[in-house]
């Protein structure tokens, strides 16, 4: 299946405790490229954001109250074209079964995902960012219809 990426991007943006200053730090660098988006971000993130940049965020709720779930729930949706998620690998997460689920469902549903600053360089850089693209997606309900045939092959 095909998706396409407008040139106007929807990204999310998300930073555990430790990697908020960073994505504020990056995001001042690139606000003159953010600033042609549409922005989203996790509860706190996005207030910070929001101050710094001077610039609209959506936001959703804080990560450990569900906001990675409501990420991965726009994803999934394809209202989200890129992911943005400066995470902490040195300090457990209490909610780490919600940010493994929001990474799975990036890579399910093939958007483009930095975790540091030096892929999100990379991604903002691209000349792909200042045209659409068509986005290859997984035909998830051809693989329904294979899982329902692997468990109950008399009913396919």
């Amino acid at each position: 299946m095909t998706q396409f990426i407008a040139i106007k991007k929807r990204i999310a943006l998300v930073a555990h405790d430790n990697k908020k200053n960073d994505l504020l730090e990056w995001s001042r660098f690139n606000r003159g490229t953010l600033s042609h988006h549409h922005l989203f971000a996790t509860g706190t993130t996005g207030m910070l954001l929001e101050n710094e940049l001077g610039l609209p965020i959506n936001q959703f709720k804080s990560g450990p109250i569900g906001g990675d779930q409501q990420v991965g729930a726009k994803i999934a949706e394809g209202e989200l074209d890129f992911l943005i998620f400066f995470w902490d690998p040195l300090e457990q997460q209490p909610h780490d079964p919600d940010i493994k689920a929001l990474l799975r469902l990036a890579v399910l549903y093939n958007i483009p995902t930095a975790s540091n600053r030096s892929t999100a360089d990379f991604i903002i850089s691209s000349p792909l960012m200042n045209q659409s693209y068509e986005n290859s997606t997984p035909d998830l309900d051809r693989y329904l219809l294979r899982r329902k045939q692997i468990i109950d092959p008399e009913r396919s």
